[in-house]
């Protein structure tokens, strides 16, 4: 009986373990985006992260779409930080959902090219 048990316990550790890696490992999509930079925050409680967020697009409009994304390496954002009001293209990965230590959004910059 012992044994059933330990096998049950197994297999469901297992599974939790699969939907853990599944929604906050797992990278979903990657991909770029291109617009103007219009604010990067420190903020959060216990964990500090910068969180970031863009108009998608590079001309002054009305009702631009916003992009919110969060960034995980200081060196990145220090360089972003200089380049606000600025048209770049970013780089992101999105997970399915997001971790407090990784930020508050979904979307996690890697890198930017800028655009002239």
């Amino acid at each position: 009986m012992k044994s059933f048990i330990w096998k049950i316990v197994l297999v469901i550790l297992v599974i939790v373990a699969g939907f853990v890696y599944w929604f906050y490992f797992n990278v979903y999509s990657d991909g770029e985006r291109k617009g103007t930079l219009i604010k990067l925050t420190k903020k959060g409680n216990v964990f500090k992260t910068v969180e970031g967020e863009m108009w998608l697009s590079c001309r002054q409009v009305v009702n631009a779409e916003k992009f919110f994304f969060s960034i995980t390496d200081e060196k990145l954002a220090d360089s972003l930080t200089n380049l606000q009001d600025e048209c770049l293209q970013v780089t992101y990965k999105q997970h399915r959902k997001s971790l407090p230590w990784r930020g508050d959004s979904e979307y996690i910059v890697t890198g930017f090219k800028r655009i002239q």
